[in-house]
């Protein structure tokens, strides 16, 4: 049996999607975030690094959004749904598929980080300090960089269905959650064929189901 050891409001949900897409029978098991926001100790029993997401498989470990993606699909997508057979259509699918997490999330966390300069547990005076400093990283770096980035991802979908051409694969799955965290951090009313592709995904049955057994995203918290 697999067992997602899901964190709540978490990457953990792409793996619930990806389990129901495929209609694989599968345990979660909850882990709620500390005070801080950060996983509990608990999750270091399951992988060193105590993060999420991690599935468990009989006796074997995986971790990684983009790993553990490819792990089902390659072990329980026989008839290769989700991996296209196409191979210009596979190198795209996997450009994206690390993409979401070696260029676009990185990103996405900074801005996070850096907006919350001026509520950091520091001494009164030096708060408007540290508000200032995010707010200027933010302006003159970050966003810029975001605005790159959107700008591509939103020529890509103006020509493409899907991240990967004409069918749902590993790649919009794992492009699920920055794009979701871009429409909550900026919104996506400068990309309107971005907003067509997440409408389309959460209007998905299987999507609907993870959602239903994971918990609903508040990625403004995250």
């Amino acid at each position: 049996m697999i067992v997602v050891h899901h964190l709540n409001n978490s990457r953990s949900q792409r793996i619930l999607w990806l389990l129901e897409e495929l209609e694989l029978p599968y345990e979660i098991k909850r882990y709620q975030r500390q005070a801080s926001m950060l996983a509990p100790d608990a999750l270091k029993k399951i992988h060193p690094l105590g993060k999420a997401p991690v599935i468990t498989d009989g006796d074997r470990v995986v971790a990684e959004s983009g790993a553990i993606l490819e792990y089902l699909a390659g072990r329980y997508d026989r008839n290769k749904q989700f991996t296209p057979l196409d191979e210009e259509a596979l190198l795209q699918c996997r450009y994206w598929l690390h993409y979401a997490e070696g260029s676009l999330m990185p990103l996405v966390v900074m801005r996070l980080i850096f907006s919350r300069m001026g509520k950091a547990p520091v001494p009164w005076l030096l708060r408007p300090v540290g508000a200032a400093f995010g707010k200027g990283v933010r302006k003159g770096f970050i966003d810029r960089q975001l605005a790159t980035h959107r700008q591509f991802i939103e020529q890509h979908l103006t020509s493409h269905a899907w991240f990967a051409g004409e069918q749902l694969t590993l790649a919009d799955i794992q492009m699920s959650f920055p794009i979701q965290g871009l429409a909550v951090r900026g919104g996506l009313q400068d990309m309107p064929a971005t907003q067509a592709w997440l409408d389309k995904i959460t209007c998905r049955p299987a999507w609907q189901r993870a959602i239903q057994k994971g918990g609903e995203l508040n990625l403004a918290a995250e």
